[in-house]
C-alpha cells in the first residue's frame, strides 16, 4: 500500500516585527499517511493545524522539508488533482446555488459523467440539500453552507480528502449524517486527513491520530494503543459507605476511573456496599491522550 501523504521533517517560520525573533509555527513535522487511512489529526487552538493543512494545500510554503501527495511535490499543482478539501470556514460564492458549485467543482476536475446534473443532485441530496439546490447561498445558514461544502469536496470523487473542522457548525443529526458518509467514503478506500475538536467523532472515524501541541508533533498511535491495550471506563454510584479507589463527587456521589478487565470487581464491590449504580461508561481514550500531552507542556 503506498502512501498518499507524506510530511517530511515540516517547519514552518513566520517573521515578525524589527527586533523581534520569528515564530516556528510547525516544527519538524514528519508523518506518512497510507491510502485508504483516515487520519485524525487533533491539539488545541493555535498548535499548527490549520498551518499544516494549508501547506499540504498549497496555500503555504513550508520554510523547510517536503510535502508529497501520492508522490508528487505540493509545489506542483498536479499533486492536487483528485484533492477534497473543507477548510474550517468554507467561503463559498454567496451569488451562486448549491448546484450551481458542484457543477463547476466536477468541471474544474474534468469529471467525465454520463448527466453532471444527476451526479451533483444527488450528492446535494446525500446533503439534504435536495430542496435547496437552486436557492442562493447567501440565504443560506452556516449549517446549510458546511453541507454545500462538504458535498462539493465529495461530488468530485476525491482520492483525498483534506477536512479543517468538518463538523463545524452542524447539529447533532447533521453531524451524524456526516460522520456516516465518511465512514462510507473510508470503507470505499477514500483517504481522509481531518482535523476536529469534537474528538468522540474523531474517534470513531480514525485509524490513527496525530497530536500536535506548540507546532511538535507529540504522537502517533492508533485507537488500541492510545488506550494502552484496555479501554477504560467511568463507574459512577450513589451510596454512603467509601468503597476503595472511589472518589467523592458529591454527598453520596462517587466516580471511578478503571481498565475495563477491573469493572466486575469494582461492581461487586458497590454491591457490597450498598451503593446503587448510576452508570457505567467508555471513557474516551483520545480525550484522556489529548489533556495529557497538553497538560505536561
Amino acid at each position: 500500500m503506498s502512501a498518499t501523504l507524506i510530511l517530511d521533517n515540516v517547519r514552518k517560520t513566520y517573521p515578525r516585527a524589527w527586533l523581534k525573533p520569528p515564530v516556528e509555527a510547525v516544527c519538524g513535522v514528519s508523518l506518512e499517511i497510507e491510502q485508504g487511512e483516515v487520519f485524525g489529526f487533533v491539539g488545541p487552538n493555535g498548535a499548527g493545524k490549520s498551518t499544516i493543512i494549508k501547506i499540504l494545500t498549497g496555500v503555504l510554503h513550508a520554510t523547510s522539508g517536503r510535502v508529497l501527495i501520492n508522490g508528487m511535490d505540493v509545489a506542483d499543482c498536479r499533486a492536487r488533482n483528485g484533492l477534497g478539501f473543507v477548510p474550517e470556514n468554507p467561503y463559498l460564492n454567496d451569488y451562486m446555488t448549491p448546484l450551481e458549485v458542484l457543477l463547476m467543482g466536477v468541471r474544474i476536475h474534468r469529471l467525465k459523467l454520463v448527466n453532471e446534473k444527476i451526479h451533483c443532485m444527488s450528492w446535494l441530496a446525500r446533503f439534504g440539500l435536495t430542496a435547496a439546490a437552486n436557492r442562493r447561498i447567501r440565504t443560506f445558514s452556516k449549517g446549510m453552507t458546511q453541507r454545500t461544502a462538504l458535498a462539493h469536496a465529495l461530488a468530485i470523487r476525491p482520492r483525498f480528502l483534506v477536512l479543517d473542522e468538518p463538523l463545524s457548525g452542524l447539529d447533532p443529526v447533521g453531524r451524524k449524517e456526516v460522520v456516516d458518509i465518511l465512514s462510507e467514503y473510508k470503507k470505499e478506500g477514500g483517504t481522509v486527513f481531518l482535523t476536529s475538536h469534537v474528538l468522540h467523532d474523531v474517534e470513531r472515524l480514525a485509524d490513527r491520530f496525530g497530536l500536535i501541541h506548540k507546532g511538535q508533533l507529540k504522537t502517533v498511535q492508533s485507537p488500541s494503543e492510545l488506550s494502552g491495550g484496555d479501554e477504560i471506563v467511568t463507574v459512577r454510584s450513589i451510596g454512603s459507605t467509601a468503597v476503595a479507589g472511589m472518589r467523592m463527587e458529591a454527598v453520596g456521589r462517587w466516580v471511578d476511573e478503571i481498565p475495563r478487565s477491573s469493572l466486575w470487581s469494582l461492581l461487586l464491590q458497590l454491591e457490597q456496599a450498598g451503593h446503587s449504580l448510576i452508570e457505567v461508561k467508555p471513557t474516551l481514550s483520545l480525550e484522556s491522550a489529548f489533556m495529557r500531552y497538553v497538560s505536561e507542556n
